[in-house]
């Protein structure tokens, strides 16, 4: 899951949104750093991580990439999740617009910014600024975010050839998402996540 995903479960979880997009920024125990209820966020990030890598349909859809670009499946089909839930977010989350969504979650994230780490408060200022979350509906964007963390990571250079990967197979991927994203969503709304 990327940004939209852990936001979104978040959510459905009566979770801190700040510790849950917070976790990538964070290692080891956040105890001593962060208030509880953003610690919780951070342990429920690190949980639907471990989720959703060892999910069947995603083990499955990590094979369909080529060699070449079957290390970086993951980031890729983490972006790919969130594709499919920005597109599709009217059907999956309709008692609030996507648009008022990102608001209320920007809201959220903003109390925590002062104390992150500088990586975190830069991603937010992209983040936000840009609309990225509302801008992953369009697949010339997910293009972009790929070739974008390639650059800034050259060992992730592959994430730019991964992009054939998800246009390859872009039909069978949607029916993945629509298998196990709404019972990721049930999970979340039973505090089972």
């Amino acid at each position: 899951m990327n940004f939209l995903a852990h936001l979104h479960l978040a959510h459905l979880a009566d979770s801190s949104l700040s510790g849950n997009l917070l976790a990538d920024f964070v290692r080891g125990n956040p105890a001593e750093e962060y208030p509880p209820e953003v610690v919780e966020g951070i342990f429920m990030h690190r949980r639907i991580d471990v989720l959703t890598d060892n999910l069947p349909e995603v083990t499955e859809a990590k094979g369909w990439f080529r060699p070449h670009t079957r290390r970086v499946a993951p980031i890729t089909l983490d972006v790919m999740w969130d594709h499919f839930l920005s597109r599709h977010w009217a059907q999956l989350s309709p008692e609030m617009p996507l648009s008022e969504f990102v608001r209320y979650a920007q809201t959220q994230i903003a109390t925590i910014l002062p104390d992150s780490p500088p990586r975190f408060v830069n991603l937010n200022h992209y983040l936000w600024s840009e609309r990225w979350m509302e801008r992953y509906r369009d697949m010339d964007f997910i293009q972009n975010v790929l070739n974008g963390m390639a650059s800034r990571r050259p060992r992730l250079d592959a994430l730019r050839d991964s992009w054939q990967d998800l246009d390859d197979h872009y039909d069978a991927l949607e029916t993945r998402f629509w298998q196990f994203y709404p019972r990721m969503m049930a999970q979340a709304k039973s505090r089972q996540l």
